[in-house]
């Protein structure tokens, strides 16, 4: 009796170590993930590109001293804005005076003997009319008055240079603009041919910006007609990455690529109307470029490993395998694809970090026109 009731007992405990066992290694199938697919299309898109920009002024002259002596006046200051013809610096003018002076005197000197000369040319023709004298005096008599006529010509030159000495003494604004800065003090002594200041007007400004060779020749196959007074639109990115408010137009190009870099400049014209741009700032030109039949990708779904790049493709059952692909170019939040991705291929949108090859995802496909405005949106 009692071996009978040990061997129940075995096969009781037996029995449960053997369900036990076959309920531990039951398998759960993993849970699928539901992630955002999109599928890829070709389309047209416009590439932004943006270009070093250094302005300059419309006109930006440098105003210097004609003639030497100290600064007696300054009549403006550093950033004013003056109009053609205003007074800018005065210099001490007495030795000017002086010598316009004494160049009218000389003036009056040779006026009145060339009329001498002229008197005495009468007297001698008729004196040779009564063949008192020969008429070689004549001649004597005439190139005298020759002489004192070359006289008065050479003093109203000399006349006309210091009036004119005396006049670059009081330097003025040869057109509307805006004063820069003045190193000189009143009182200093200013040389001939001295800096004081220069004027720039910047009523309008012009945007050089230089582009490589491939580049020009890519813009001249679509813009060929663009250039000029109606030369194609651009805007312009400030220092601080904001845009100008005033939209340029290309106008022109220099004719000479640099040896050096193998680029050529454009040079843009802005309007200025606020006098916010200045001579010698910088900014950034954005060149668009209407690419038709691109492929993007969304840059959410690509990933670099070792300097490639991936996304996940879905196949048909829903597996995703990662796969390299070559970018052309980045616009927006997009990448234009070179090679590697096909037009419909379906590739995993959001939530990359999560999936590995060769699990199956329960796809959730995106629209292209709600990551366009999601791009539109955040370009802005």
């Amino acid at each position: 009796m009692e071996n009978l009731v040990r061997w129940t007992k075995v096969l009781l405990i037996g029995a449960l170590v053997a369900g036990c066992s076959a309920h531990g290694t039951k398998t759960e199938e993993p849970e699928k993930l539901t992630l955002p697919v999109v599928q890829l299309a070709r389309q047209t898109t416009t590439l932004q590109r943006d270009y070093v920009t250094t302005l300059e002024a419309v006109r930006n002259v440098e105003i210097r001293a004609r003639v030497s002596g100290f600064l007696e006046k300054i009549y403006v200051d550093e950033g004013q804005t003056v109009k053609q013809g205003q007074l800018l610096f005065s210099l001490n003018a007495a030795e000017y005076k002086v010598g316009l002076d004494k160049a009218r005197a000389s003036l009056r000197s040779a006026l009145a003997g060339a009329k001498t000369a002229e008197v005495e040319v009468d007297r001698v023709k008729l004196l040779v009319d009564k063949k008192i004298v020969s008429p070689s005096e004549l001649e004597l008599a005439k190139a005298k008055l020759d002489a004192a006529r070359a006289q008065i010509e050479e003093a109203q030159s000399a006349q006309s240079t210091a009036s004119l000495r005396l006049a670059h003494a009081n330097i003025r604004a040869p057109f509307d603009g805006v004063i820069n800065r003045i190193p000189f003090k009143m009182g200093s002594l200013i040389e001939e041919g001295a800096l004081l200041t220069e004027v720039s007007d910047i009523h309008e400004v012009f945007a050089y910006f230089d582009v490589s060779e491939k580049e020009y020749l890519g813009f001249l196959k679509k813009h060929r007609d663009l250039i000029g007074k109606n030369g194609q639109e651009v805007e312009m990115m400030l220092a601080d990455e904001t845009p100008y408010p005033q939209k340029g137009r290309i106008e022109t190009m220099e004719s000479v690529f640099e040896e050096e870099s193998g680029t050529i400049a454009f040079r843009a014209r802005f309007p200025n109307p606020q006098k916010m741009l200045k001579h010698g700032s910088s900014g950034k030109i954005r060149l668009p470029n209407v690419v038709s039949d691109a492929l993007l990708v969304p840059q959410k779904a690509v990933f670099e490993v070792q300097d490639k790049n991936y996304v996940y493709v879905v196949d048909k059952a829903n597996k995703v395998k990662s796969r390299s692909f070559v970018p052309q170019a980045r616009v927006g939040q997009n990448y234009i694809v070179r090679s590697g991705l096909q037009p419909g291929d379906r590739v995993v949108y959001e939530g990359i970090q999560n999936v590995r090859d060769g699990d199956q995802i329960i796809p959730e496909v995106v629209s292209t026109d709600s990551l366009s405005t999601q791009n539109t949106l955040a370009q802005q």
